[in-house]
């Protein structure tokens, strides 16, 4: 009997997912276990299983296309069934189509509308495309077959998807196809609509521009870009932390001239490039060696202590910001501390990052010296208890427990605290520690 895949619910609380790429194709064996497919969450990609083997009869959804949860996605067979077997377990009745391509259901009729009087027709401003909720978007008469997300931007932007030709199943219209033809330059307005009384807001006319990023014309007029999803969770959790969580700050200014020293030592002998980023990370990793009863979140029923130290490492990517995890730095030597957070960053750069590489940590990283900035505060990544923002180094004059005055490399750390869970003198230990061993970094290698 033909089993259905349906879209799986990989993110909490979410009612669609995209998917991204298929893994398989029509005629495949799969066992349970195989991965059949990477759905697109906020901020990586999930391999998803199947649960079930059999042989790949159909794939309802095509690689870009986003679904609703629960919604088919493939049909699994076994050998001998046929496309009246997939079809009859879809419950679409309608004729099969060639091995991979989707058999939409029937749409319904529309209903008719009274012609216009001949004095009216020609004045009659065209009738708008009408939206179904099955993805069928009617366009003069006819139909065409989009995703919910198509359908969605299309609506935004007034493009009359009735002109976009579809490479989706059965056609269907995906977002590439609705990109692709956004950005070839083709522009449709909108229908127009009734004049109405003048308001107190103000429009804001769209825009000929990128259609992923949108663009400011040289007249000083906007295009609103619609949020990723990733913006979305990223405004949704920062604005969660800064509500709930009480923040203080407290600043570092480190003497660096040893680090970089024994970095220049270290690159001329080892088999991965060290960066200042990774003696930073191997120095926090050590600093709660020193100060374990600041490795600790906060929770309802108590803190939360931890015996190993993970932290998140802050990535900037085209789509945001992202923060997969170090696990088990203060176990880790400085050369696989460099390896891993390379692999890391490339792969969340490519979105190649796994869901659980995401999941987790116990302080965060993040490091805008690279860009020039001397000094900043960064927003704690809940539920941690921490974050270290670190800036760049420069010279200065620095002056001596002599009180001599000598110029040196100076790179200032804040360091952000959840107050709930970590006091302002547990928290200045901590800092005096990651201090101590950034500018002495022989003894954390050691």
């Amino acid at each position: 009997m033909a089993i259905i895949v349906r879209m799986p619910s990989v993110l909490a609380g979410a009612s669609e997912a995209a998917l991204a790429n298929w893994l398989v194709k029509p005629g495949d064996a799969v066992a349970v276990g195989t991965p059949l497919a990477e759905i697109e969450t906020e901020k990586a990609l999930v391999e998803y299983a199947a649960e079930q083997a059999g042989i790949v009869g159909r794939l309802v959804l095509g690689a870009g296309d986003n679904g609703e949860i629960g919604d088919p996605i493939a049909v699994l067979v076994a050998p001998g069934e046929t496309d009246a077997d997939i079809d009859a377990a879809l419950g679409t009745g309608a004729p099969s189509a060639p091995p991979g391509l989707a058999v939409p259901p029937s749409p319904p009729t529309p209903p008719t509308t009274p012609p216009l009087p001949a004095s009216l027709a020609s004045s009659a401003p065209p009738a708008p495309a009408a939206l179904s909720t099955n993805g069928e978007h009617a366009v003069g008469g006819g139909r065409v077959f989009a995703s919910p997300l198509v359908r969605k931007i299309a609506g935004e932007r007034g493009v009359d998807l009735g002109a976009i030709a579809g490479t989706g199943p059965n056609g269907r219209i995906v977002r590439r196809d609705l990109e692709r033809w956004l950005a070839a330059g083709a522009t449709q307005a909108p229908a127009p609509s009734a004049p109405s009384a003048p308001s107190a807001s103000v429009s804001v006319p769209a825009l000929a521009g990128d259609a992923e990023h949108g663009t400011v014309r040289d007249d000083g007029l906007v295009t609103v870009v619609p949020h990723t999803p990733m913006r979305r969770a990223i405004a949704r959790r920062l604005t969660e932390s800064k509500a709930t969580t009480p923040h203080f700050y407290m600043v570092a200014e480190c003497v660096v001239d040893e680090l970089l020293a024994l970095r220049t030592r270290v690159n001329q002998t080892a088999g991965v490039k060290v960066s200042v980023n990774d003696f930073v990370i191997m120095a926090a990793a050590a600093a709660f060696r020193d100060a374990p009863e600041a490795n600790v979140t906060w929770s309802d029923e108590g803190l939360l202590a931890y015996s190993r130290v993970d932290i998140s490492i802050a990535v900037a990517t085209e789509g945001g910001l992202v923060t997969p995890v170090l696990r088990g730095v203060d176990r880790l030597r400085l050369s696989e501390i460099a390896r891993q957070a390379a692999d890391l960053a490339e792969r969340a750069r490519t979105k190649r990052l796994k869901q659980h590489e995401l999941e987790g940590g116990t302080f965060s990283v993040s490091n805008l010296g690279m860009y020039g900035t001397v000094e900043f505060s960064a927003i704690i990544n809940p539920p941690q208890s921490g974050i270290l923002a670190v800036g760049a180094a420069r010279k200065q004059a620095v002056v001596a427990a002599d009180g001599s005055v000598a110029v040196a490399t100076v790179m200032r750390c804040t360091l952000s605290v959840d107050h709930r869970a970590i006091d302002g003198a547990l928290a200045a230990r901590w800092l005096a520690a990651f201090t101590t061993r950034l500018e002495s970094p022989l003894g954390a290698i050691i």
